[in-house]
């Protein structure tokens, strides 16, 4: 299974959970979002990536100032040592606790220890729907959302990586209307970390595989990875926008290996703002009989950019404008087809300036209401606001 946590995650002690000696925090109150509706106080333990921690309290939640990844034992005891905080600082004494759906996070390790201990009930939010609910939450909708989840990975429904998805919220529910095209990830996480792989996977998938080999010579494991592509050996498929971006990065030339988080994304805009505005690739994507939206045929073309000797800021251009109108074309059609105005846009992709603009521009001009992230930011650190949102939703049925 791809994830962020790989083995067992050791939990740690949570027999002191009330030791009222804890060093205060550096900024207890964090962020306070007004909720349009209160319940039970809930207790929401966020994702891996960017984590932080949510508790409500009537009508209000608190958000904890930013805990980060959760891959270090300091970063696992600071979520312990919040979670005290919080429920001390503003006398809550949780009812209900929420937690992403993948069971080898920290957090939702932490949430089904912490709600075992105390018989209170436990709740699974699925990620993308969290996404969406934090931008309900604080722009207080009540109402069905069409959704537009963009980000590197969370786990789905079926047990496989999302991060390009359309989805129906209504509250607690909701639908999966469609998704990104899936790409391989040759070698798993690896992927995550090597654009030139997912580069490789848009390669095979527009049956240009035996191009693999010679395009990415400079990297020792092309071989291996182009062998694992044509039998499908530990290349599961994802639906992620972020792994789109990286597949961009690699076929032009951009970025063959990542450093840091979001690298060869960041560099891509960065390319595109180079290049300024240019026009959409004709045909350049299609939305299949089930709701799939593909951008095989934006790839293929970045491919021949990139031959043609032309100048990488134009492909880069090309991506984004291209990207906008498919992306707007497919929530257009669903908002016709499901008769509903309101768009709410969530996920870490949309800290990307062309994306949010363009997008938000484009649906506008097609009468549909937009919201996006205002008092938060659009990545996981939202996340345990939209699990404690419907928790309350939950709540209420």
């Amino acid at each position: 299974m791809i994830g962020f946590a790989r083995g067992a995650i050791a939990l740690q002690q949570q027999a002191n959970l009330c030791n009222t000696s804890i060093p205060r925090l550096v900024n207890p109150q964090g962020t306070t979002i007004a909720l349009a509706i209160g319940g039970p106080s809930v207790l929401a333990c966020g994702a891996w990536l960017k984590n932080t921690i949510c508790v409500t309290q009537g009508n209000s939640a608190h958000l904890s100032p930013l805990i980060g990844d959760l891959a270090t034992v300091e970063a696992r005891q600071q979520l312990d040592r919040t979670v005290q905080r919080l429920c001390l600082d503003y006398a809550i004494q949780p009812e209900i606790v929420t937690h992403d759906l993948h069971p080898d996070f920290y957090s939702t390790q932490f949430a089904q220890t912490y709600a075992g201990q105390r018989h209170i009930p436990v709740l699974a939010v699925q990620h993308h729907h969290a996404h969406i609910a934090a931008i309900c939450a604080e722009h207080q909708l009540t109402q069905p959302v069409l959704g537009l989840a963009l980000d590197g990975v969370g786990l789905g429904t079926d047990n496989t990586p999302w991060g390009g998805e359309l989805l129906l919220v209504d509250g607690t529910r909701f639908d999966r209307l469609g998704h990104l095209t899936t790409l391989a990830l040759p070698g798993g996480d690896r992927a995550a970390q090597e654009p030139w792989r997912m580069a490789a996977a848009a390669l095979f998938c527009l049956n240009r595989g035996a191009e693999i080999i010679p395009r990415f010579q400079d990297q020792p494991a092309a071989v291996t990875v182009a062998a694992m592509l044509a039998r499908d050996l530990n290349c599961p498929q994802t639906s992620s926008m972020g792994r789109l971006f990286d597949a961009a990065a690699g076929l032009l030339g951009v970025n063959a290996m990542q450093s840091h988080e979001a690298q060869a994304a960041i560099q891509l805009q960065q390319l595109a703002e180079q290049h300024g505005e240019t026009g959409v690739l004709m045909d350049g994507y299609r939305i299949s009989a089930d709701n799939q939206l593909d951008f095989s045929p934006l790839l293929s073309a970045l491919i021949d950019c990139r031959d043609a000797g032309q100048d990488v800021t134009y492909g880069a251009a090309l991506f984004h404008a291209t990207l906008i109108a498919g992306l707007a074309a497919w929530i257009e059609s669903a908002a016709e087809q499901h008769n509903i105005a309101h768009v709410a846009l969530g996920g870490g992709c949309f800290h990307n300036a062309i994306l949010r603009h363009g997008l938000i521009r484009r649906l506008t001009a097609s009468s549909l209401k937009i919201f996006s992230a205002r008092q938060m930011m659009p990545d996981d650190s939202a996340i345990a606001l939209g699990q404690a949102w419907v928790a309350l939703q939950h709540n209420r049925l």
